[in-house]
């Protein structure tokens, strides 16, 4: 396959400015295909550096409010690209509405828009009629209308992106997001780990990981907790992130007198430790493009409960590797139910999800397949 330089332009990455889960799968990308080229990866930051292959270029934005601000990164990344754009870029990578002001200006080049969400799915499957849902949601009209190429991470995805922004079906093409499954499978002492957190090696514990806003349903869980709290004594709940909806469920839970922790943002190395004391990841999203959480807890072989949105939905075999649930505190609390009643076969679910992110979710395998769709983007 022929030798491409690649431009990325992406508002965080895993070494500089990091927000979510969009850090890692542009990372993790871009690593893996600067294995057989050339990628540069331009993005928000103080350094700019080589790491992993990849060469990073940082830029410090500013803007009195979000819109304003990443028209203003955009514009720098865009100064920064044509500083190196000799010889040319191959492909041009865009991530996500907050570069495509940088996508506008080079928009007669070939370009690449993905993507990870949208505006909509952020606001939990509802339209917004505030200033700033309406300009997102505008961006990621335009960056779909102008882009040489779409691609989304799931197809459920690509269906909302046809209907809310008019994407043609021949334009769009599917590219799940992967994970890196070595960080997470890794050989830890449930029994201890629990104890380490103050929970009794045998108390069934439950973790929630995620932003806590609506989108992501961590409401949901909190309102499904009573009814699984009267069958399970001793029930455990760590509900990790942070977000604007964290202040109001300390509150709730703390009024509904449920067992639940709430750690704020969490490291890596924190992240892999709770998997291991979790006897069942939960994932109550309203909305959910992709789920990265969902190939992360498998890795760790963690049994899943997740409600039947999005990438969860397509990747999710019922009663295979986890349980699919409504979107509704009563489903969610029924299948947490199922799945701490029978924590043999609940274990089984993790040990097939985990053969699963072997076989379907690793970067190279993804990477691979983006390339050839580069290669005949380039006309090759």
């Amino acid at each position: 396959m022929e030798h491409k330089k690649i431009a990325f332009f992406c508002w965080e990455s895993l070494y500089t400015d990091r927000v979510g889960g969009l850090a890692n799968a542009a990372t993790y990308l871009a690593q893996e295909l600067a294995k057989k080229n050339e990628v540069h990866f331009f993005t928000r930051g103080d350094d700019d550096f080589t790491f992993a292959g990849v060469h990073y270029h940082s830029v410090r934005p500013d803007g009195s409010n979000i819109v304003d601000y990443c028209r203003n990164m955009s514009h720098q990344m865009t100064a920064k690209f044509r500083e190196l754009d000799s010889p040319q870029f191959d492909i041009l990578h865009f991530h996500d509405w907050h570069v495509t002001e940088a996508l506008h200006l080079l928009q007669d080049r070939n370009t690449v828009f993905t993507y990870h969400s949208t505006e909509y799915g952020r606001n939990g499957n509802q339209h917004g009629n505030w200033w700033e849902y309406r300009e997102i949601s505008g961006k990621e009209w335009y960056a779909g209308l102008i882009a040489r190429q779409v691609t989304t991470v799931s197809g459920v995805l690509r269906d909302e992106v046809k209907q809310l922004y008019n994407v043609p079906d021949w334009k769009i093409q599917v590219f799940p997001n992967g994970v890196v499954p070595e960080q997470f499978d890794v050989i830890l002492d449930q029994g201890e780990v629990k104890q380490e957190l103050g929970i009794h090696p045998y108390a069934p514990t439950v973790l929630f990981i995620g932003r806590m806003c609506v989108q992501k349903g961590p409401d949901l869980l909190l309102d499904a907790l009573p009814k699984v709290k009267d069958q399970f004594w001793g029930l455990e709940v760590i509900m990790a992130g942070a977000g604007g909806m964290k202040p109001w469920l300390q509150e709730r839970s703390s009024a509904l007198g449920l067992p639940v922790r709430f750690p704020g943002y969490i490291t890596d190395s924190q992240y892999v430790r709770l998997l291991a004391a979790a006897d069942l990841v939960v994932i109550p999203s309203r909305n959910e493009p992709f789920g990265i959480v969902l190939p992360e807890a498998w890795s760790a072989g963690n049994p899943v409960v997740a409600c039947d949105v999005g990438g969860l939905h397509e990747n999710i075999e019922p009663y295979r590797d986890g349980i699919r649930t409504e979107v509704s505190a009563d489903s969610i609390a029924s299948g947490i139910c199922e799945a701490l009643g029978n924590m043999e076969r609940s274990r089984s679910w993790g040990r097939s999800g985990r053969a699963k992110v072997y076989r379907d979710f690793q970067w190279s395998g993804i990477a691979d397949r983006l390339d050839q769709m580069y290669q005949k983007g380039i006309g090759a």
